[in-house]
């Protein structure tokens, strides 16, 4: 493999998490804006991107702090959603698991949605390319959208309550959401388990803190995975 190669995997990878700056910019202003409105100052907002770089984790932690939740809560509830990123760790090693364990480091903490979403399926587009390559492809995602989120949030912090609410910013979280889940629903399993999440996560949203989303995400991937067991036995059945 000639640097030329690496350096080209890279700017695909760049290519191909560039559309998510269109969601990622409202998501960290968002996010800034609604922790600046739970009490949070602008270096907390800012550590809190930092520290944990989950979105979804840091806007389930602040609006349960803001419900004057448990501590505890807070805590089991941001690490199950969080959850998701060991369930991605283990589909990327196959692909990076050979990489040096200080890049492997610095992927788990790049470790965002859009990051994993686009990497996962280049790389099973492209079986040929080696490690390099991959952790190239891998940090050229991360690219676009890791210092826009960092920049993002503190603006939203600073700017605080002052953005108009006819911007609607809170249309990016489903959004990013909705973009990053739709290209991955490419088996039976798969749709099956976003649809009962969906389904239990909706019949449980009067329980109080969102616990009941802990709920919607265990029944999502039990499900998905009793659907791939009986898609497994049908194909092997005579």
């Amino acid at each position: 493999m000639t640097p030329q190669s690496t350096k080209s995997t890279y700017w695909q990878g760049v290519g191909a998490g560039a559309p998510f700056i269109l969601v990622i910019v409202p998501f960290a202003l968002l996010f800034g804006v609604v922790a600046s409105e739970a009490g949070l100052d602008i270096v907390q907002t800012f550590a809190f991107s930092v520290l944990v770089v989950a979105g979804a984790a840091q806007f389930t932690a602040v609006q349960l702090l803001s419900e004057h939740a448990p501590t505890i809560i807070v805590v089991i509830t941001a690490l199950a959603v969080n959850l998701r990123m060991a369930m991605y760790s283990a589909s990327l090693t196959p692909h990076l698991g050979q990489a040096p364990l200080g890049t492997r480091a610095l992927v788990a903490y790049c470790m965002v949605d859009q990051a994993y979403a686009s990497s996962i399926l280049a790389f099973e587009k492209h079986p040929d390319w080696t490690t390099r390559q991959k952790v190239a492809f891998y940090f050229g995602a991360v690219t676009p959208l890791m210092p826009l989120w960092l920049l993002f949030t503190l603006v939203g912090s600073l700017v605080g309550g002052r953005i108009p609410p006819e911007f609607a910013l809170d249309f990016a979280v489903p959004i990013t959401f909705l973009a990053m889940i739709a290209p991955m629903l490419r088996t039976a399993a798969h749709v099956v388990a976003a649809l009962v999440s969906i389904a239990v996560a909706l019949m449980l949203a009067f329980v109080p803190y969102s616990m009941g989303l802990l709920v919607a995400g265990l029944a999502g991937m039990m499900a998905g995975a009793q659907t791939e067991w009986v898609m497994t036995r049908k194909e092997r059945a005579p």
